[in-house]
Order: C-alpha cells, then sequence, then structure tokens
C-alpha cells in the first residue's frame, strides 16, 4: 500500500505484467506496421513510461513527438482538454500512433483527432496502457490496449495523483 498526499492506494497490477504486456503490444505493432515508418505522438505527462517501454519494442523506424495535456483535477476528469505543450511536427502524410496512459472518457482523444493535421494524417491509431470501457462517452476506437480495468482511480507507471506516483512501477487502485 502507498499513500499519496491524502489517499491510500493498493497494488492492482504489478510490473512483471505490465512489462509482458507491452511487449506482446509492441509484437502486435510490429506485425501491423512492418516495413513502414512510424510517428508516436506520446500524451505527456501520464503515457512516458508507457511509451518508453513501448517505442523500445518496435522495430521500425520511428519518429517520436510529445503533447502535454491536462484534463484531470484530484481523482475526476474536468471533462476539459488544455494543451499545455502542443505538438509542433508536421504529422501530414504519417502513420501516427497517439500513446496514451489511459482511455476514460475518451475526452482527451477526441480532442486530439480535431488537432490540425491529424485528419491529413496516412492512418492514425491509438495505443493505450489502460482503457476504461465503462467510463468511455466518445465514439473512438481504441487500437492497441494494454489492459481494460473497471471505473477506477489508478496511480503508477506515469499515472499520477494530483503530480504523485507516476515513477511507481506497479499500478496501483485508490482504496
Amino acid at each position: 500500500m502507498v499513500k499519496l498526499h491524502d489517499k491510500y492506494f493498493e497494488s492492482y497490477i504489478g510490473s512483471f505484467d505490465l512489462q509482458l504486456r507491452v511487449k506482446e503490444l509492441g509484437a502486435q505493432i510490429n506485425d501491423e506496421y512492418a516495413n513502414q515508418e512510424l510517428y508516436l505522438l506520446i500524451v505527456l505527462s501520464g503515457a512516458f513510461r508507457f511509451a518508453a517501454d513501448l517505442s523500445a519494442q518496435l522495430h521500425q523506424n520511428t519518429e517520436i513527438g510529445f503533447i502535454k495535456l491536462h484534463s484531470y483535477s484530484g481523482t475526476e476528469s474536468t471533462g476539459l482538454v488544455t494543451a499545455q505543450l502542443p505538438p509542433s511536427e508536421d504529422i501530414r502524410g504519417k502513420h501516427v500512433l497517439i500513446v496514451e496512459d489511459i482511455v476514460d472518457t475518451g475526452t482527451t482523444i477526441e480532442y486530439l483527432m480535431g488537432l490540425e493535421g491529424i485528419q491529413a494524417a496516412k492512418s492514425v491509431k491509438i495505443a493505450s496502457l489502460l482503457f476504461k470501457p465503462e467510463a468511455d462517452k466518445k465514439d473512438f476506437p481504441v487500437h492497441y490496449i494494454g489492459f481494460e480495468i473497471p471505473n477506477l482511480f489508478v496511480v503508477g507507471y506515469g499515472l499520477d495523483y494530483n503530480g504523485l506516483g507516476r515513477n511507481l512501477n506497479d499500478i496501483y487502485q485508490l482504496k
């Protein structure tokens, strides 16, 4: 169990299972994008651990770009997405893989899909470490899913609670 600020969290998904699933996702992506260049659009800050481990599994030529978005306050989605660091690279004509830490309401994905240039990409797919189907309110497919989870608040492996917990190697759920 870990304490972050005023809340306690208990172990939910261990680091061994995380790494095994990331390897499996990497193999799927390698099969689909064999002999093609890929552009990873990594959503900061939560996806940094997942994206680093996932990109290490990829065998094709891969460009990496970042966008920093914010949509949470405490343990709840605000329903609003603000870009703190917009992408600077031109993604037109590229195979784009958006790398997310978690897809819950789908609001962040909706925001990303509306970005200038995303419609001009050769293809756009989404890889998310975690997916909460019960919370999803949008209609965007998540192509590569690490784990489907119930509507829990989780931290660790990049995910945080008010800035804490990103460094944890396991994923923890709110107790």
